[in-house]
């Protein structure tokens, strides 16, 4: 087939939302410090590295610490994270994306997985969603972070289709730009004042179509 295309997909935030999960691990620790964390002190912690939010939360609480103490905070609030993804399953996959995984795979279209994340195949598994994906490239898989386009550059190779054939969706700045410097067509997810770089952009996967697959296709 010549028009198959590659579609990437990036986890958090696209197919499923686990910063909720991260927002709870953290206030555990925040709690146990007597640091009272808010969803909008959370903010402060988007794109933000593990290490780097422990330090902004100590801030916050005026917490000095050493860093075997930071260490051991660090794990405990991975462990914790882990523990809530353990109850995931298919009703945390965001509204419409089903729709859009089933109308790819119907249109024997390549579809990929492009994220940083190092749990992205167990949250696919407990979603029910691993089967719909050709190719799964994750944090274990490349080197460089977004906005560097490995990630989604790597997906495409794996699928054999060139990267000016690719469409990635993506709901964050780095990932767009990601897209973007790989020659990739973007699609962002969200809001548009936000992700104003991206090709196309859309509140959610509820606002994408047929016609608009059928339009990225061909």
């Amino acid at each position: 087939m010549n028009n198959k295309k590659a579609f990437i997909f990036d986890l958090d935030g696209v197919i499923v939302d686990t910063a909720k999960y991260h927002f709870l691990a953290w206030q555990k620790i925040a709690k146990a410090l007597n640091i009272n964390f808010t969803h909008e002190d959370n903010e402060l912690l988007k794109g933000v590295s593990r290490v780097r939010s422990l330090d902004i939360i100590l801030e916050l609480g005026k917490v000095q610490a050493s860093q075997e103490d930071k260490d051991k905070w660090l794990i405990q609030k991975n462990e914790d994270y882990l523990s809530y993804l353990v109850d995931m399953d298919e009703s945390e996959i965001l509204p419409g994306v089903f729709k859009t995984l089933q109308l790819l795979k119907d249109k024997k279209q390549g579809i990929a997985l492009g994220s940083a994340s190092k749990n992205a195949r167990p949250i696919l598994e407990k979603t029910g969603i691993l089967s719909y994906f050709d190719v799964i490239v994750d944090g274990n898989d490349v080197t460089n972070a977004k906005p560097d386009p490995e990630v989604f550059l790597k997906a495409a190779q794996l699928l054999n289709i060139d990267p000016k054939n690719s469409i990635v969706f993506e709901d964050s700045v780095a990932g767009i730009q990601a897209a973007n410097i790989g020659g990739m067509t973007s699609v962002g997810i969200g809001e548009e004042t936000i992700l104003h770089e991206a090709d196309y952009i859309f509140k959610d996967f509820t606002l994408i179509d047929e016609s608009f697959i059928n339009k990225l296709i061909n």
